[in-house]
C-alpha cells in the first residue's frame, strides 16, 4: 500500500507536469493532509525549498489551537515550513460554506505554484450526493476536478483514493493526526451521508465509491460541454463585465439559463439556486424598459441598463458629507467612491492649471442641484441631466467625484469642465479622469 500510495502520487505529479512546481499542503491535521504531505516529504522526497504547508485556523473550535500546535510540530518533524492562517468565519445558515470559502481565500493568496489538497473518493462520492440532494446541475455533480488551472492551481492527487487506504498509510507509518470532532455531528448532511448512508449503499453496492466517481468524471464531460454551448451563444472572448440582453431573448428558456450561469461564473459569482437563476432571467427580460433591475448576489449585484446585464461589485453607503483636499499631483485612491481619480495633462482643455495654485481643490459627492456651464454663452445645465444623457450607468453617477474650487464646481470627470475654470485655447490644462474599479 505504501508503495502504491507514493507511486500513485508520483505519477500525478508528473502528469500534472508539475515536476519542478512549488507546492503548498493545505495542512488541516486530519489523516488525509496529514498523509499527503508525508507523500510528498518522505516519499517523494521532495526538498524543503519545494515543498511547505498552510494550516488555516476558523477559530470555531474549542481545540483550534491544539490542532495548530499538532501541524507546528508534524512540519518541525518533516523539515517542512509551515504557514498558520487565523480566519474569521461568519456564523449563519452555513457555517461549513463560510469556513470553507474561507480557507479558499488563504490558499489564493499563496506565493505557491500548486495548493495540495487531501480530498479523498470518499470525499468525491459525499459531495456528488450532497450536491444531487441540493438539485445541482452537471456542474455541482461533477464534485471536485483532480487539477484545476490557476495562481495558485489547485492539485488534489489522492481523488481517486478510498479512504481506507490513507487511513492504512498512516497506521503502516505509525502517523499521528487530529480528529475533528464536528465530523461525527450527523446534523450536517455530509456526515449523515458519509456515516449512515455510503456505508448501507456500499454494503448493497459493493464498488459504489468507484461509480459514483465515475459519474462525477462524466457529469464534468457533460459540465465542458455546455461550457462550450455557452461560448457560441454569449461570445467565448466576451470577458466583459455585461452581457447583452439580446442574446439570451432569442435563446429558449434553459439555453439562456446555460449561457447566464456561464456569464455569471466568469465573474466570481456565486451561482444561485435554480428558482432563484429563473426569477432573476423573468426580472431581467420582462423589466419595463426604464425599471432599474438590481438583483442581490451576495458579493456582487446584477443591475440592468442599456439593453444590458452588468456584474457589479456592491460598495458600502456613503456619509452625506463627503469632502476630501486634493491637491491633485498623484493619483487619488478612493475605495468609497470604487475607484481611482487623476489629472491628465493636455494642452488646450481641461481646468487651467493656475487654478490648482490660487484655490483650493476639494473632491465631493452629488447633493443635487449642482449646475455646469459646458460652453461660453449657453446655458447653465443641471448636473442630474447631463449625466442622464452620458452613458454612465446610475450605478456608476451614484460615486462620481466632483471637483471643486472653493465652493464652485469646476468639473466632473467624463461630463466637463466648467468655462469659468477653462484653460485658454493653447495654454496648460489638466483633464480629470476618473476610473472606476479594484484596487
Amino acid at each position: 500500500m505504501t508503495d502504491s500510495l507514493v507511486s500513485l502520487v508520483r505519477a500525478a505529479l508528473e502528469a500534472g507536469g508539475l515536476g519542478k512546481a512549488r507546492i503548498d499542503v493545505g495542512l488541516s491535521g486530519g489523516v488525509d493532509s496529514v498523509v499527503l504531505l508525508h507523500l510528498l516529504r518522505r516519499g517523494l522526497r521532495l526538498p524543503p525549498g519545494r515543498i511547505s504547508a498552510i494550516h488555516v485556523n476558523h477559530q470555531i473550535s474549542t481545540h483550534a489551537a491544539a490542532w495548530a500546535t499538532h501541524c507546528r510540530r508534524y512540519c518541525r518533524d518533516l523539515g517542512v515550513k509551515l504557514e498558520i492562517a487565523k480566519v474569521e468565519v461568519p456564523r449563519g445558515n452555513s457555517t461549513e460554506a463560510a469556513a470553507r470559502a474561507a480557507r479558499h481565500r488563504v490558499f489564493s493568496a499563496c506565493n505557491a505554484d500548486v495548493v495540495a489538497l487531501a480530498h479523498n473518493r470518499d470525499d468525491q462520492s459525499e459531495t456528488l450526493l450532497l450536491q444531487l440532494l441540493r438539485g445541482a446541475g452537471p456542474r455541482g455533480l461533477s464534485a471536485m476536478p483532480v487539477f484545476k488551472p490557476g495562481i495558485p492551481a489547485v492539485w488534489r492527487p489522492l481523488l481517486d483514493v478510498p479512504r481506507s487506504d490513507i487511513e492504512a498509510y498512516a497506521r503502516h507509518h505509525r502517523l499521528s493526526w487530529v480528529e475533528d470532532d464536528s465530523n461525527l455531528d450527523r446534523a450536517y448532511l455530509r456526515n449523515f451521508l458519509r456515516h449512515d448512508v455510503l456505508p448501507l449503499i456500499e454494503r448493497r453496492v459493493p464498488g459504489a465509491g468507484i461509480v459514483l466517481a465515475r459519474a462525477a468524471r462524466l457529469q464534468a464531460e457533460a459540465s465542458d460541454l455546455l461550457d462550450v454551448l455557452a461560448d457560441q451563444d454569449i461570445g467565448a472572448d466576451a470577458e466583459g463585465a455585461s452581457i447583452a440582453l439580446a442574446q439570451l431573448q432569442d435563446m429558449p428558456a434553459h439555453r439562456a439559463r446555460n449561457a447566464l450561469r456561464r456569464f455569471l461564473r466568469r465573474h466570481g459569482v456565486l451561482m444561485p439556486e435554480a428558482g432563484r437563476l429563473d426569477e432573476l432571467l423573468r426580472q431581467a427580460l420582462t423589466a419595463r424598459a426604464d425599471a432599474r433591475v438590481c438583483v442581490d448576489l451576495g458579493d456582487f449585484e446584477l443591475r440592468r441598463f442599456k439593453g444590458a446585464l452588468h456584474v457589479v461589485a456592491p460598495l458600502p453607503p456613503l456619509p452625506r458629507d463627503f469632502e476630501m483636499v486634493w491637491r491633485g499631483r498623484a493619483p487619488l485612491v478612493l475605495p468609497q467612491l470604487g475607484g481611482t481619480l487623476r489629472l491628465e495633462q493636455r494642452k488646450g482643455s481641461g481646468i487651467a492649471a493656475g487654478w490648482l495654485q490660487r484655490g483650493r481643490l476639494t473632491v465631493r459627492i452629488r447633493h443635487g442641484g449642482e449646475v455646469l456651464r459646458l460652453a461660453s454663452g449657453g446655458p447653465r445645465r443641471t448636473l442630474r441631466n447631463l449625466l442622464q444623457e452620458s452613458v454612465l450607468p446610475p450605478w456608476l453617477r451614484e460615486r462620481l467625484p466632483l471637483l471643486f474650487l472653493g465652493d464652485e464646481l469646476a468639473a466632473v470627470p467624463g461630463i466637463g469642465v466648467d468655462v469659468r475654470f477653462r484653460c485658454a485655447q493653447g495654454g496648460k490644462g489638466l483633464i480629470p479622469v476618473w476610473v472606476p474599479g479594484p484596487f
